[in-house]
């Protein structure tokens, strides 16, 4: 069974949508043994400066929210997060994110549990941390903690051209499939799950997909 994630690292329902799908796989025990996890580009913030803005100016305006709205909401996330496993810190800055999606690219390339630490190790870097995942010595120690080539993962994130046509390329695909929102779970080519679902959600739809490949 293939499973393509669709997801941003700036998105906090992606940190909790992976958490929640994990927790399925494991509650599949042996029956998760072929499945493969792939992560897909999707940039909330394509048009963001490298500097990066104030995350709360950026998100009031965005979805026209008050201060005590935006309280709520991160108090929502916090609440998601935990159920799942996952703690969300301060988060003062919203950044550009197409440099962490070429290194995940490039990492994939070498092997989906290289992406997969990599992914889990910049969602925690900014949602946990507020660290920029865009930055350079974050993103070598997410390639670190993959066990990834020190040289050759510097030699990606120095070179903007490296993998970014093919990030592109994969982000138009999938606007193209349908996906506007994130994230988004795409089983099989198939079945689709949107959105930051609690575990049973994603542990149902796996054994359905696993039901119906076994008929």
């Amino acid at each position: 069974m293939r499973l393509d994630f669709v997801s941003d690292v700036a998105c906090p329902w992606c940190a909790i949508g992976l958490a929640s799908l994990e927790r399925a796989r494991a509650a599949l025990g042996d029956d998760a043994a072929g499945i493969e996890l792939h992560f897909q580009p999707f940039e909330l913030n394509p048009d963001m400066g490298p500097q990066g803005v104030d995350a709360d100016h950026y998100l009031k305006a965005k979805y026209r929210l008050g201060d005590d709205e935006l309280v709520a909401n991160r108090a929502r996330l916090a609440q998601r997060g935990a159920e799942v496993g996952f703690t969300f810190g301060t988060r003062s800055h919203v950044w550009n994110t197409f440099d962490a999606h070429r290194l995940l690219h490039w990492a994939g390339q070498q092997s989906p549990g290289a992406q997969l630490t990599v992914k889990r190790h910049l969602l925690r870097a900014y949602h946990r941390d507020g660290l920029n995942p865009a930055s350079r010595d974050v993103l070598l120690a997410a390639a670190a903690a993959a066990g990834l080539d020190a040289q050759a993962a510097a030699a990606v994130i120095d070179d903007p051209a490296r993998c970014a046509g093919e990030v592109r390329a994969a982000q138009a695909q999938w606007q193209q499939a349908g996906i506007h929102s994130v994230p988004a779970l795409v089983i099989d080519s198939r079945t689709l799950v949107q959105g930051g679902q609690p575990p049973e959600v994603f542990e149902r739809a796996l054994r359905e997909r696993l039901a119906a490949g076994a008929d």
